[in-house]
């Protein structure tokens, strides 16, 4: 499969970074396929993932000690679990030297597994190695910390998943959390977020709606340190699957033993979809970090958005501190803010929709006049399955995307929404340089297209492949550097013992991001 080796976001647009010397490399640690009672073959998984990520681990149902045997009504439920543990089991030794073979050419994998438990949550677990290891299976946290520590000291860590539902119901117990065994916590996948008690990305899931003691907003309000990540739990074979979650960690390099130290520092940030680099800082302590108190903290900020920026908030125990809107208060790393000269800028087509049940495969390029592509990035998504009752992979051909030459490529199905609140279009976005001149030469199946980007300044244009309810694209608004981009400071004053601090990001088309909390601790 192609991949563009262009690294996104920009490294030009993220002085803070470069000053605290640190990357964003982003990833999905936990999702699922075939290996156990997911869909989609493994391969395939493996494949998909290195187009639109930077480090993955392929998560196998492994074990489930307080699953209700005994309760007749969810038989069907304890069947695929018994069989999805099995399968795993028998393939774990031998799924190794895959991994190890799609772990190249910049793309890094990590081994991993998870465990039920209705008393204590879930957790998924994830080796820093690739050497064969068994699975380290455990009834509780506790357990598992002491079993991790002993075989895998410093090479293992495990971590709550869909943290949201209540306790005694799969969801995070904050009463058996231990920092020790897990540095952060997963708060968004297709789960959907749990962030508070009340979020616009509710958990719609047959396990339940989010109980306020299972949120993140919760653990800190108990005192706990942790970071924050958010990854698909995709189950049909497609890591990274747009929209479901995705994560980000900032260490020295995007190599394996900077990942996992950044992951195990709690350098981390949570994803909805977009590649978005947000980056907290106070003096060089960066998201995660636990500072000593002082008097007049400050907090830096820089933010580099997949789209246009709404706002930004500063939360602050639990509370909105402050509020960043870069229309209302642009400071944009970039110097250019008008179209009249050459901007970066992105340049994201969408494409699906079509009537109901069926889908499309999406061939197609985008190439530029006076104007330069200098990276894509692929927003492609998988289907909406969890459980394996609920339907069996589709079987598409592998999408494709490639640059070269200032052209873009890329071939992907997209299926119809299956409903008016339900997005399950494919995207390919382009970090592009130009001008109001430049014009943007599109192939869409056969449909050509000469697009003035001074059209895309004005808003989005969108169009069908035939008549009324046939696939459609939209190529969305193009905004310019002080719609997407942010830089500057929030002084927080006095910064005291037992306080947190952390950001979030929202775009003006929905896609979100949270950095880990910095936290203040006497004797940091």
């Amino acid at each position: 499969m192609p991949v563009d080796p262009i690294v996104l976001p920009n490294p030009d647009l993220m002085p803070l970074a470069k000053r605290l010397g640190v990357v964003p490399a982003y990833g999905d640690i936990h999702n699922h396929c075939d290996i156990s009672y997911g869909h989609g073959r493994f391969a395939d998984a493996l494949a998909r993932a290195a187009l639109q990520l930077d480090f993955l681990s392929i998560t196998g149902h492994a074990h489930w000690p307080d699953m209700p045997v005994d309760e007749p009504s969810v038989a069907h439920i304890v069947d695929f679990h018994v069989k999805g543990f099995a399968k795993l089991i028998a393939g774990w030794s031998g799924h190794f030297s895959a991994l190890a073979d799609a772990s190249k050419d910049g793309f890094v994998v990590y081994p991993g597994y998870e465990i039920h438990s209705n008393a204590h949550g879930d957790y998924t677990i994830v080796y820093r190695d690739l050497t064969i290891q068994p699975l380290h299976l455990a009834n509780s946290p506790g357990e598992l910390k002491d079993v991790l520590q002993s075989d895998l000291p410093g090479k293992a860590f495990a971590f709550p998943h869909h943290i949201g539902y209540r306790q005694g119901a799969r969801g995070i117990n904050w009463n058996s959390f231990d920092a020790d065994l897990s540095p952060f916590v997963e708060m968004i996948s297709m789960h959907g977020c749990a962030e508070t008690s009340e979020t616009e990305r509710g958990y719609l899931h047959s396990m339940g709606p989010v109980d306020g003691h299972s949120t993140m907003d919760w653990g800190l309000k108990q005192g706990h340190i942790f970071g924050i990540v958010g990854n698909t739990d995709h189950h049909s074979a497609f890591p990274g699957s747009y929209g479901h979650g995705r994560m980000a960690a900032y260490g020295p390099s995007r190599e394996r033993g900077d990942i996992w130290q950044a992951m195990t520092d709690r350098h981390t940030n949570a994803l909805t979809g977009d590649r978005i680099h947000l980056l907290s800082a106070i003096g060089d302590a960066i998201q995660g970090s636990v500072v000593a108190p002082q008097q007049d903290a400050m907090l830096e900020i820089e933010a580099i958005g997949g789209g246009f920026i709404d706002m930004i908030d500063v939360i602050r125990n639990g509370e909105l501190f402050a509020r960043v809107s870069p229309t209302l208060d642009p400071n944009p790393v970039s110097a250019v803010c008008s179209s009249d000269e050459t901007f970066e800028t992105i340049l994201y087509l969408e494409m699906g929709w079509g009537a109901r049940g069926r889908s499309h495969l999406w061939e197609g390029s985008i190439a530029l006049s006076d104007g330069e592509i200098i990276g894509l990035e692929p927003r492609f998504r998988g289907a909406e399955v969890v459980s394996p009752l609920e339907g069996d992979d589709a079987g598409y051909a592998l999408p494709t995307a490639l640059l070269t030459d200032n052209r873009a490529a890329f071939c992907v199905t997209a299926e119809a929404n299956p409903n008016n609140a339900t997005s399950a279009t494919q995207g390919i976005a382009l970090h592009c340089r130009l001008s109001a001149n430049s014009v943007v030469h599109a192939d869409l199946c056969g449909v050509h297209l000469d697009i003035p980007a001074s059209r895309l300044l004005e808003g989005a244009l969108s169009g069908n492949l035939g008549v009324i309810d046939t696939p459609a694209y939209r190529f969305h608004p193009l905004p310019l550097p002080r719609q997407w981009q942010w830089q500057g400071t929030v002084p927080l004053g006095a910064f005291k013992d037992g306080e947190n601090v952390y950001l979030r990001l929202r775009q003006a088309g929905g896609q979100m991001a949270w950095a880990s909390p910095i936290y203040c601790r006497s004797g940091a």
